[in-house]
């Protein structure tokens, strides 16, 4: 009997010891996984970004919306023109109003809410400017003026603006060809190489002529010089 009883103490108390080791290591994991909930909560939203651009102006309609949705490609050339100038210094003086040309206020939008507002004129003498207003949607920023892109003037006729054609001032992206209609004979491949291969001729061509004529000034020269000899 009292060896029974030694042996049931026995089996209890190594219960408790063995309950009292595994219940701290099941606390332990738990705690991992209520930390990383709480941080997943507490943490920080990523911010809105633009869904739009508006253009206002002087021109037929007198304002247009691009939506990104619509026309991604249109939307970013636009875009591009004017988000770097939420967070850059004014780099340059306030133009006379005489050489500032048309302007055109271009807004950027969130979810239909103006984000961002800036005034831009393509035309100005010297090069495109842009302005900085101090009032914006979002709060109050330094006024300022800066040399714009030399692709404004291009992003905003595509866009609907009328404005005179600049192609030569765009390489690649929208200058390429977003917005505009191409002809699939544009696109003829076997043309663009008879092109160039009318090209390479030519360049022969011009290439042996000049290498002809000095080659005769040579022969001259030098029968020149053996009859004096």
């Amino acid at each position: 009997m009292i060896a029974r009883l030694l042996s049931a103490t026995g089996m209890l108390a190594a219960s408790v010891v063995l309950s009292a080791g595994v219940a701290p290591a099941g606390a332990a994991q738990a705690a991992p996984v209520r930390l990383t909930a709480d941080a997943a909560l507490a943490a920080p939203k990523a911010p809105a970004r633009p869904t739009a651009v508006q253009i206002a102006g002087k021109f037929p309609g007198g304002t247009l919306t691009v939506q990104q949705s619509e026309k991604p490609d249109l939307f970013k050339a636009l875009l591009s023109e004017v988000s770097w100038l939420a967070t850059t210094a004014p780099t340059t003086s306030k133009p006379e109003a005489k050489k500032l040309g048309p302007k055109f206020t271009v807004t950027v939008l969130i979810k239909d809410k103006a984000n961002q507002v800036y005034d831009l004129y393509p035309n100005a003498a010297g090069g495109p400017r842009a302005f900085r207003p101090a009032k914006q949607p979002t709060g109050k920023k330094t006024a300022g003026w800066f040399y714009g892109r030399l692709t404004m003037s291009e992003s905003l006729r595509l866009s609907g603006v009328p404005l005179k054609e600049k192609p030569d001032v765009v390489s690649g992206g929208i200058g390429g060809g977003i917005g505009e209609d191409v002809q699939a004979e544009a696109l003829d491949p076997v043309e663009g190489v008879n092109d160039v291969l009318a090209d390479v001729r030519r360049l022969f061509l011009l290439n042996g002529a000049v290498l002809l004529t000095i080659l005769l000034g040579l022969g001259g020269i030098a029968y020149l010089i053996r009859r004096r000899v």
